[in-house]
């Protein structure tokens, strides 16, 4: 239990520094980091406060689908909203169109790397994903019809309020499936009574293209 405890938690600072990581690199980012910047342009609020609020939000969404959060459902909520905030104090803006490539990239795959930590130790999906799973098993929506239809919502209502759409966004639906395919099966804590751990955690997060969450991630 500590070791899945420790990954958790490692897994979801990580996850909040790779998208600040990604923001910095003023490339574009995930469809829940452009909810989160539009919100953030609309109302002066942080991006990392805001992601939290949306994770609130979303997880009350949860109520009619009767799904159950988990220890790692509510962590993902308090935790990644002020890792993303740490990020951003920590790297500053990228202007030179090389620094903006290499710090995007290293955003994605640290975030791959975050989300087989995070999903890996089984201790419950994130807001978004499960909202996208809770679709799946309450109204047997297919999980990336489900996961591209509210993406492609949530990325359209938040370039309309001013959030950054780009290449990276593009490059973050096309790659971090393949990179969370990896990271998943690499990061998962198997219990001996269910062969099938880790075929669960990965359903659990499903990153669709994810546009993820590795939503963001969790996003």
């Amino acid at each position: 239990m500590t070791r899945r405890i420790v990954q958790l938690l490692v897994g979801l600072v990580l996850y909040g520094i790779a998208g600040a990581l990604m923001i910095r690199a003023v490339l574009g980012v995930d469809p829940w980091t452009v909810l989160a910047q539009g919100l953030s342009v609309r109302t002066g609020l942080g991006i990392g406060i805001l992601t939290n609020i949306i994770g609130v939000l979303v997880l009350l969404l949860w109520i009619p689908l009767k799904q159950k959060p988990g220890v790692g459902t509510v962590l993902n909520i308090l935790i990644i909203g002020p890792s993303i905030e740490l990020g951003l104090w920590l790297v500053p803006p990228m202007t030179v169109l090389w620094a903006q490539i290499l710090v995007f990239a290293a955003g994605l795959v640290l975030l791959a790397v975050a989300s087989g930590l995070y999903i890996g130790a089984r201790m419950g999906p994130g807001p978004r994903d499960g909202l996208m799973t809770g679709l799946n098993r309450r109204f047997g929506v297919p999980i990336w019809v489900a996961r591209t239809s509210v993406e492609i919502t949530v990325l359209t209502i938040g370039w309309i309020l001013g959030g950054n759409v780009g290449f990276g966004t593009v490059a973050f639906a096309l790659l971090i499936g393949p990179l969370c395919n990896i990271t998943l099966p690499l990061f998962a804590i198997r219990d001996p009574r269910d062969r099938g751990a880790a075929a669960d955690a990965a359903v659990d997060r499903t990153p669709t293209a994810p546009l993820p969450t590795a939503t963001p991630p969790g996003a």
